[in-house]
């Protein structure tokens, strides 16, 4: 099994984020530019979104095992398959990926490189939203590597996919790309206010994920069948 530095795998996660937040914020600007039908733009941000991160996951897993995202990264680091100094650079590494991403997605369609979201996103309904959301995207990664790992990108971008329809929140379910999200004054933004509750939410969806997924996951003792008599 090949390994990686620990720069390369940071450069994966930022690249890897970036690229994902691009195709976010730059769906999205598509989407509310060719159509004013929300549910249309809102289709039009979901596919590129999950189709992405089934093509990134691929690629880059190999190298930092493709996290994009600091709940999954604490998971991890919590679960002690990583160093906390490697999960701190990979936070790093999210962050700033994502909001160069943001910045590539608006020199692309000649907008303002980095501007202050007025779109509110808050309330309980919408903190709950990314609770369940990341508690569910935890829950399909740590499973997924358990039993299926091979499949694991399409399983990552199918649940992305379908949680942009199940949740109230559109399903962010990641506090770098939140953080990403809250520079573009667009259909995807947040406005940097309701940072907060969002990325507080993301991170207990996590840890319950992390606790109630981790427990299924623990297989009872295996115990010696009894051998029965044939009933004739």
């Amino acid at each position: 099994m090949e390994t990686y530095s620990l720069s390369r795998r940071a450069v994966a996660e930022a690249l890897g984020t970036g690229l994902l937040v691009a195709t976010v914020v730059g769906s999205g600007v598509m989407a509310e530019t060719l159509t004013k039908d929300t549910a249309l733009a809102l289709l039009g941000n979901t596919l590129p979104t999950g189709a992405i991160l089934v093509v990134l996951i691929t690629i880059l897993s190999p190298i930092s095992g493709a996290h994009f995202n600091p709940a999954v990264t604490l998971v991890f680091a919590l679960k002690r398959e990583m160093s906390a100094r490697d999960g701190v650079c990979y936070v790093g590494a999210q962050i700033v990926g994502g909001v160069l991403g943001t910045i590539v997605a608006h020199a692309m369609f000649a907008l303002p490189l980095l501007e202050a979201s007025t779109k509110v996103r808050t309330g309980g309904g919408q903190w709950l939203a990314e609770g369940v959301a990341t508690f569910g995207l935890v829950a399909t990664i740590v499973a997924g590597i358990r039993f299926q790992r091979t499949a694991v990108p399409w399983l990552v971008g199918l649940y992305i996919t379908a949680a942009y329809w199940f949740t109230a929140s559109t399903s962010f379910a990641n506090p770098a790309v939140a953080i990403s999200r809250a520079f573009t004054n667009t259909f995807s933004g947040i406005r940097p206010t309701d940072l907060p509750g969002f990325i507080i939410a993301e991170l207990c969806g996590a840890l319950v994920g992390m606790a109630l997924i981790g427990w299924l996951l623990r297989a009872d003792e295996t115990k010696p069948q009894l051998a029965q008599e044939a009933i004739l």
